[in-house]
């Protein structure tokens, strides 16, 4: 079969069957399906209903072509199946690319040799399997020496946002996966696959190139993935896959962007753009990462290449300002489990990683996640004509463990300084500059670091002309100003106003007696002396596809039920797939305790924020917690927002915990919780005899720490709870006045707590 990269030679074969509308009709007739044979193949078969297409199916041969009719077929499970040659594929098209809409409850399995697929769009539905599309009809039907191409799947997600499904798993063997736009995967499960649980889909020699994988965001738990090679029961074996060409945009799913579970694969000349996360070597052996692109551009959490396994050979890599550290750093070394069973840490022996540019890279581990399971160092391993750049000179090397069984030579390091762990570094500062392909290379440096003319891949050599790469979020106010002077205009206003817009509050009491559906991004800001007094359990509920910014307002629950746990803003009770941001500025909250358990910000399961942050706003006569984020509680790591800010804030008399966020069990596959609070005064917090934990604050799971310069006083104690990983928790420079301190416990590593307690005034604790 011919995998030639052009884009053109279905162009072509479609305007040789597309012919001017006058001529076609004088030879088509009722009673055939096929074009005039004096125009068209003989064999080219437009079908408009999903009958027609079975029927159409029967009398496939090799070089014959179905074409779906443009429109929209809902919920059609397309099966297709046959036998091709290698040059000439049965072929499944569009009439025109980009304008066959596959929706509702629909999937696609192809079985048999030498066919195409190609032109198709999944929007607006999901699979009503467990793949939209798969390389095999049954597990014993598999599809060989085929090819999808041009296909589109866009934000085709099963409603539960923790149901896992899979977009495509490829099974067989000599399969191509090429120019196709997969975006927006929000619900559990790895966007891509290739499988290898039986022989006939192991040495597989599967080819993935020039596909965009557009924006995924955080998933807030383990099976994020972008893209998996094998898994881990069959990760001994030899896929052969070659991923090559590919474009990584805003992959932000978990830890792993690619994860790599099988032997002898390449990836090679990929480009990760702002994805949080690595390329991880996780399971398997002999596999070569070279000419991959890592552009961070300062976004937390991007990294670059972590190595696990034997003779992994890193080399020709570029990456620039990642700020990823420990498993999601810029390069990771692991240590292993001795003796590892299969689905654990295989011990790093002989590892190349060589003429690779690190530039504004912040950490490279070595030794990452040595404890007292994961003892085996690295061995037999060579680092060398390493070129590690850094404008700010900062240590960049970190160690973990024994690394004497990795040689390091003839590496250099700019604008740092030599690491003392071994020999084999050389200062030598030397200016860089910009290349054609975008890359920064050293002047006058030879033989180190990356080629002189590295191929970088970019957005517009991947995925389809004919579909747009959007932006994945609309940022608060956007859109126009809708200006209200009574609670109906804002009711009607929040169910009009578009995406972006914002709501200007004139002067005036405002009371809103049902509460107000949030299903889009939305600002709401007061212009002066705006009071919302609401009469029903809450004011806001944030809805699938809902985002709220609140500016300047005052919030009264004077007028809320007498009911335990009313809230000013909640979350869907449904499963929400799409992530919501939550800003509050400069507002005031007041008598929100009518009863027990009132919070302002209440989560619910299966809703996600990217984050909520609460800047310069006061609170009082609260009886629940600000921020409750404690619903996911089956210990699977699990939790309900990225980041939590809190800055330049007071809160007083508040009867729970002012935050109230759990992250259960040990998982290690994600980044957050991360919880700052700053700058801000916390008076008589968390005194309700309702509050179990008996806490001001309390951080269960949470990932990232930071309580800075912030005022306690009469209020209970913060209590920190450490699970998994190597948790970052700093307290620092804030005054404890008549408060029962901080108390930071190790659940899980049997080490003493891990934590940054400096500057802190306990003079007036208890």
């Amino acid at each position: 079969m011919n995998f030639s990269n052009s884009q053109d030679d279905e162009d072509l074969s479609l305007r040789r069957v597309f012919m001017p509308v006058r001529a076609v009709t004088l030879c088509f007739t009722i009673a055939s399906l096929c074009f005039c044979p004096a125009l068209a193949h003989a064999a080219d078969r437009l079908v408009r209903t999903q009958s027609e297409y079975k029927d159409a199916l029967k009398a496939l041969g090799p070089g014959d072509r179905v074409i779906l009719a443009n429109g929209t077929w809902e919920d059609f499970e397309i099966v297709f199946t046959g036998e091709g040659e290698v040059d000439k594929p049965i072929t499944l098209t569009a009439e025109t690319k980009g304008e066959v809409f596959i929706t509702g409850q629909s999937n696609l399995r192809m079985a048999g040799n030498y066919l195409e697929v190609s032109g198709l769009v999944f929007k607006d539905g999901y699979t009503p399997t467990r793949d939209v599309i798969a390389f095999r009809r049954t597990k014993q039907h598999l599809a060989n020496n085929s090819r999808v191409t041009e296909v589109v799947i866009d934000n085709f997600n099963q409603p539960e946002r923790h149901k896992v499904d899979f977009w495509v798993m490829m099974y067989g063997k000599n399969n191509r996966f090429d120019h196709n736009h997969l975006v927006g995967k929000r619900n559990k499960g790895v966007t891509m696959a290739v499988r290898l649980d039986a022989e006939e889909s192991r040495e597989n020699r599967h080819r993935i190139d020039h596909n965009y994988f557009g924006p995924r965001p955080i998933l807030g738990s383990n099976g994020g993935e972008t893209l998996r090679i094998g898994t881990s029961k069959y990760s001994l074996s030899d896929s052969l896959t070659v991923v090559e060409n590919n474009y990584f945009d805003r992959c932000d799913g978990e830890v792993e962007i690619i994860s790599n579970k099988s032997g002898r694969n390449t990836f090679r000349n990929n480009t990760f753009e702002r994805s949080r996360g690595t390329l991880t070597l996780r399971h398997g052996n002999h596999n070569l990462v070279e000419g991959n692109v890592f552009f961070g551009h300062g976004v937390d959490h991007t990294g670059g290449i972590r190595v696990i396994n034997a003779s992994q050979t890193i080399r020709n890599n570029y990456m620039e300002d990642l700020t990823g550290t420990r498993f999601g750093g810029g390069l990771t070394v692991m240590n292993g489990v001795p003796n590892s069973p299969i689905n654990r840490y295989h011990q790093v022996k002989d590892a190349k990683i060589e003429n690779n540019t690190l530039i504004n890279v912040d950490n490279v581990q070595l030794g990452a996640g040595s404890d007292e399971e994961r003892s085996a160092v690295p061995v037999d391993s060579a680092v060398s004509n390493n070129l590690f750049a850094h404008s700010e000179g900062q240590d960049i090397f970190t160690v973990y463990d024994d690394v004497s069984g990795i040689v390091f030579r003839q590496n250099i390091v700019s604008g740092l300084n030599v690491p003392q762990f071994s020999h084999g570094f050389q200062r030598k500062d030397v200016p860089l500059e910009r290349a054609d392909n975008g890359l920064l290379y050293p002047i006058g440096l030879e033989g180190v670091g990356i080629r002189r003319k590295l191929d970088v891949t970019t957005k517009d050599m991947t995925g389809v002309s004919w579909f747009p790469k959007a932006e994945p979020n609309v940022p608060f106010g956007s859109g126009k100003t809708i200006k209200v002077d009574d609670d109906k205009a804002l009711f009607k206003a929040v169910q009009s106003g578009q995406a972006g817009d914002t709501i200007q509050l004139k002067p005036g009491e405002y009371t809103v007696s049902t509460f107000l559906p949030i299903g889009k991004p939305i600002s709401i800001k007061a212009n002066g002396d705006a009071n919302i007094v609401f009469e029903g359990r809450t004011l806001f509920e944030i809805q699938d596809g809902g985002s709220l910014q609140l500016d300047g307002l005052k919030i009264s629950g004077a007028e809320s039920p007498d009911d335990v746990g009313n809230s000013v803003i909640r979350t869907s009770p449904d499963s929400m797939l799409n992530n919501y941001r939550l800003e509050i500025f400069e507002s005031e909250f007041t008598q929100l305790d009518s009863n027990r358990d009132f919070h302002i910000i209440k989560a619910t399961k299966g809703t996600f924020a990217d984050h909520i942050i609460i800047r310069n706003s006061t609170f009082s006569n609260v009886s629940g917690s600000i921020v409750r984020l404690t619903d996911e509680v089956e210990d699977n790591g699990i939790y309900g927002a990225e980041y939590v800010t809190v800055d330049g804030s007071s809160f007083s008399n508040i009867g729970g915990p002012v935050l109230d966020i759990y992250r259960g069990g040990t998982d290690e596959s994600t980044f957050g919780p991360h919880v700052e609070l700053v700058g801000s005064t916390l008076v008589k917090a968390g005194h309700s005899n309702r509050n179990i934990s008996g806490a001001s604050i309390r951080l269960h799971g949470v990932q990232v720490t930071s309580i800075k310069d912030t005022h306690f006083a009469k209020s209970q104690p913060v209590l920190i709870k450490h699970t998994v990983g190597e948790p970052q928790t700093r307290i620092i420079g804030n005054r404890f006045d008549r408060h029962d301190g901080v108390e930071v416990i190790e659940l899980n590593s049997g080490m003493p707590p891990s934590v940054t307690f400096q500057d802190n005034d306990m003079t007036g604790s208890q």
